[in-house]
C-alpha cells in the first residue's frame, strides 16, 4: 500500500515538473512588441479603409510606440524599421518616416515592404523620380508590393498617404 502511494506521488511530481518545465518558456505564447504592433497596424489599415481615420491614427500611434520599444531591444531589424517608417508616415511625419525607411534599406536594399512604402512616400511628397527608382528595385520580384507601388505611381490607387 505504501508502495502504491509512493508510485502515485512520484508520478504526480514527475508530471507536474515536466509540465512546469514546458510552461516556463512562454515565448511562443507571449507576443513580442513587434507582433503586437503588426496586429495594430492591420487593424488600423481596416479602420482607415472604412473612413475611421481618427481611430486608425490612435492604433498607428500605439503601434509606433511598440515598434520603438522593439527597435530599442533589437536594433537594426529591417521589418521593424519598415513599420516604424510606415506608422510615422501614416501619422504625417514624412521626414522621419523616410529616415526609418532609409535605415532599413541600408541593412536590406531589396526589402520589398520598405521599397514599396518608401516609393509611396516619394509619390506623396511629389518626388516621382525617386518613387520610380523604388519601383525599379521591385521590378523583378513578381510580388504584390510591385503592383501596389505601380498603381500608386500610375495614379490608379488613391488614398491618404497610401
Amino acid at each position: 500500500m505504501i508502495k502504491n502511494y509512493t508510485t502515485i506521488l512520484l508520478f504526480i511530481l514527475f508530471t507536474t515538473n515536466s509540465f512546469s518545465a514546458g510552461s516556463d518558456d512562454n515565448s511562443s505564447k507571449v507576443k513580442s512588441d513587434y507582433d503586437k504592433a503588426v496586429v495594430l497596424i492591420k487593424s488600423a489599415k481596416k479602420l482607415e479603409k472604412n473612413g475611421k481615420t481618427e481611430k486608425a491614427n490612435k492604433k498607428y500611434e500605439k503601434a509606433q510606440k511598440l515598434l520603438v520599444k522593439s527597435n530599442n531591444k533589437k536594433p537594426g531589424q529591417p521589418d521593424t524599421l519598415n513599420y516604424l517608417g510606415f506608422t510615422t508616415r501614416k501619422l504625417g511625419d514624412f521626414e522621419n518616416g523616410e529616415k526609418y525607411y532609409l535605415l532599413g534599406l541600408d541593412i536590406d536594399p531589396t526589402h520589398k515592404g520598405i521599397n514599396e512604402y518608401l516609393g509611396e512616400l516619394y509619390v506623396t511628397t511629389k518626388r516621382m523620380s525617386l518613387a520610380k527608382e523604388r519601383l525599379k528595385v521591385l521590378e523583378t520580384c513578381n510580388c504584390e508590393e510591385y503592383n501596389e507601388l505601380k498603381a500608386v505611381i500610375d495614379g490608379t490607387k488613391k488614398s491618404k498617404y497610401y
